[in-house]
């Protein structure tokens, strides 16, 4: 066996060792539903060095790769048959700068609580049960918090977090367009986050995908007005969008200010359900860019499709497409004259973890 091939064989039994005694201390009775996550780990922990360049700095990937290796794991409980009571507690225990992946196993109930992930607090897991996922809830809005940024249950400023099996959720009344009843469920700010079944409640700005690269795949993501909206460049896979509106509304809402900015949504093999007629996303920024693929999209989305915001300077500027879409709603007659469907050849950097140069530092279970 060649030198490399034997480090990598040695490196992967003892990776995947610590994590089946990391499962097995957690006295799960449904092993089985980790397999993926742990297969996720092994694979992250043995992926190509790779240095990027982002934001001006330098952003070595053996770092991930050493965080993974160096995993702990601490477990929250409302009960106090886990190591802290609550999810803040468990965050507060975590030094700033860490340098290795902390797993919070969430155990299954109702966290009333803001969370907010540090800047400088990277490689933090949430991680609940398949079966019965915890949910953490509230019920601030941008009139009582400030602004929409604030108003967020959990807020992740930090990199590589990754929350899998979990609920996020913005109780705050329902009422589209409301003026400062924007309600937050999450908002992520870091760079490299990731969202493995999850479900996010809310109303008026659910999920605010504010900036960096982001991935969520089997979500479900349930709002009204621009439910899903910012400057994030992110890719949605096989998930499931559901509108609660009671009349017009909007499910993106992305903003792409400029046309030199990588920034976009791309949403594959997904769903667009629910109540009242959406639009399947409108121009926030001047060069908004939304891709919808593969894409089942029920009745509820309006013929036209797309909006410009009232701005008729940004029909010539925004990159609003459609590939393969299916269902009544996708039928493209109706579409504004702006909006574009896409050849197999335009389509294909959208539709892959190479929309947000996944190679570098995500890999799928």
């Amino acid at each position: 066996m060649a030198p490399k091939l034997h480090f990598q064989f040695l490196l992967s039994l003892l990776v995947l060792s610590n994590l089946i005694f990391i499962c097995c201390s957690l006295n799960l009775e449904r092993e089985a539903d980790y397999e993926k996550w742990i297969s996720w780990h092994v694979n992250n922990s043995l992926k190509k060095m790779k240095q990027v360049e982002e934001g001006g700095s330098k952003i070595v990937d053996v770092n991930l790769r050493n965080a993974e290796m160096n995993k702990t794991r601490i477990s929250v409980s409302q009960d106090g048959t886990g190591d802290f009571k609550s999810i803040k507690e468990a965050i507060d225990s975590i030094p700033l700068h860490n340098t290795r992946r902390v797993i919070l196993f969430i155990k299954p109930g109702r966290y009333r609580e803001k969370i907010v992930i540090p800047r400088s607090m990277s490689f933090v897991t949430f991680l609940g049960d398949s079966s019965d996922p915890p949910t953490i809830t509230g019920n601030d809005t941008a009139s009582e918090s400030g602004k929409t940024f604030n108003s967020a249950t959990v807020a992740v400023n930090a990199n590589y977090f990754v929350a899998a099996n979990i609920k996020f959720e913005n109780t705050a009344p329902h009422e589209d367009g409301a003026f400062g009843e924007q309600a937050v469920a999450l908002r992520t700010s870091g760079n490299k986050t990731a969202f493995y079944n999850c479900s996010f409640y809310g109303s008026q700005d659910t999920l605010y995908d504010h900036k960096g690269f982001h991935y969520f795949k089997n979500c479900f993501i349930q709002g009204s007005v621009d439910f899903i909206f910012g400057y994030g460049r992110s890719l949605y896979e096989n998930c499931q969008l559901n509108s609660i509106a009671n009349k017009t509304a909007t499910v993106t809402a992305q903003k792409r200010n400029n046309a030199s900015l990588s920034s976009g949504f791309s949403f594959t093999n997904c769903k667009v359900t629910g109540t009242g007629w959406v639009y399947l996303g409108r121009a926030w920024g001047d060069h908004s860019r939304v891709i919808f693929s593969y894409t089942y999209m029920d009745s509820i989305v309006i013929p036209q499709g797309w909006g410009d915001w009232g701005d008729p300077k940004r029909d010539l500027q925004v990159y609003y497409a459609e590939y393969k879409c299916s269902g009544p709603g996708a039928n493209f007659t109706g579409r504004v004259p702006w909006a574009r469907q896409l050849t197999d050849a335009d389509a294909k950097p959208f539709i892959g973890t190479q929309f947000i140069d996944g190679d570098t530092w995500l890999i799928s279970p």
